[in-house]
């Protein structure tokens, strides 16, 4: 099976150009305005005409009004909604689009139970907790992921082109999505700013994964 690949947190054109040439299957856009990685509406939109078909628009939101949310699918031709927060099902289903359900994992949450709370979610995500929201770049624990976890799984958390290839040896998701780990460094993570390199790296750890399973 193929993994597909989310690359999370684009704010340049040059970017979102060398996550598509990678073969990313996914574009994803922050729409959380604490986030670093934050964009506008406006300026998603921007970046999106650079995005060929089918490659898809994903669009993060942590606890926004419902008014925001449909301004930005208003604003940018979003085809799936990713909700972070504290969002219940008939809040995310409202909008009569596909979403993803992010689940933030820790010791003591019941992923089967979680899981269950969402049954038209489009998938779900798997991130590290932390403070806040969003994942900071950390790995979970995988063995927390209990087997037979219903629905379409997508792995996130701290994933690197050096440990993503045995995150989908362990987890065997539909997807991995990352972030951070295809950010640039020097001495410190740019929030925002993605490695070119390290995106094509990740991209193809990734496809060596899939040709070892």
């Amino acid at each position: 099976m193929k993994t597909r690949i989310k690359i999370c947190g684009l704010t340049r054109e040059e970017d979102v150009d060398a996550a598509v040439a990678a073969g990313a299957d996914a574009i994803g856009f922050v729409f959380y305005p604490p986030s670093p990685r934050y964009v506008t509406p406006q300026r998603a939109a921007e970046l999106v005409r650079r995005i060929p078909p089918f490659v898809e628009v994903v669009g993060l939101f942590v606890n926004e009004p419902a008014e925001n949310v449909l301004a930005a699918c208003a604003a940018v031709p979003i085809n799936v909604l990713q909700f972070h927060g504290d969002e219940d099902a008939a809040y995310c289903r409202q909008f009569s689009r596909p979403y993803l359900r992010a689940a933030r994992v820790r010791p003591g949450l019941d992923l089967v139970e979680f899981a269950g709370s969402f049954p038209d979610a489009r998938g779900l995500l798997l991130d590290a907790f932390v403070d806040g929201y969003g994942g900071g770049g950390h790995v979970f624990d995988w063995t927390l992921i209990p087997p037979g976890l219903p629905g379409f799984l997508i792995l996130s958390g701290g994933l690197t082109a050096e440990n993503v290839g045995a995150a989908i040896e362990r987890v065997q998701p539909f997807a991995v999505d990352v972030s951070s780990g295809v950010e640039m460094s020097k001495g410190e993570i740019r929030k925002g700013i993605k490695d070119h390199q390290k995106i094509a790296a990740f991209v193809a750890a990734v496809r060596k994964a899939d040709e070892s399973i």
